[in-house]
């Protein structure tokens, strides 16, 4: 039996390549730190899979990956 991983996709606006990350937690902790969302920017684009100005500096997209 092998363990499968939820990875995540962010994609920011002007950048063509996308950050990857393993987990939402890691992917949350990235946002706040780096990309500097508010908690309430980071939970909408978590739950939402995107999020846009005024809530962000720039948009952003986050979408899930499957890989075994």
């Amino acid at each position: 039996m092998t363990a499968t991983l939820d990875w995540f996709d962010l994609r920011v606006e002007g950048d063509p390549h996308p950050r990857r990350f393993d987990s939402a937690a890691s992917a949350r902790a990235y946002l706040l730190r780096v990309e500097r969302l508010s908690e309430e920017a980071a939970d909408e684009l978590l739950i939402a899979g995107e999020v846009h100005p005024p809530l962000s500096r720039r948009s952003l997209e986050l979408r899930p990956l499957r890989a075994e």
